[in-house]
C-alpha cells in the first residue's frame, strides 16, 4: 500500500481507500495526502471534514480517483 500512497502523494491525486480504524471498524474515505512521514501520512478526509493522520498498515486498498470528462456534442 505504501507505494500506492507515495505515487498518489506525487502526483496529487485523490484517493479511495478503505481503511482499518484501530478498533477494527472499516470505513471507505476519500483522501487528498497532504504529508508522508515513515509509516504514517496526513491526509485531508473528505468523510470526516478535516485533516487526519493515518497509518499506513491500516490502509486496507487504495485506488486513485480517476476524474472523466465527458464531453457534449
Amino acid at each position: 500500500m505504501k507505494a500506492q500512497i507515495l505515487k498518489a502523494f506525487k502526483h496529487q491525486q485523490l484517493v479511495d481507500m478503505m481503511y482499518m480504524a484501530n478498533d477494527g471498524s472499516i470505513s471507505k474515505r476519500r483522501v487528498k495526502i497532504l504529508k508522508v512521514s515513515g509509516d504514517s501520512f496526513q491526509a485531508y478526509c473528505f468523510l470526516r471534514k478535516e485533516e487526519r493522520t493515518f497509518k499506513m498498515d491500516n490502509v486496507l486498498s487504495a485506488f486513485p480517483v480517476i476524474k472523466k470528462e465527458r464531453m457534449i456534442v
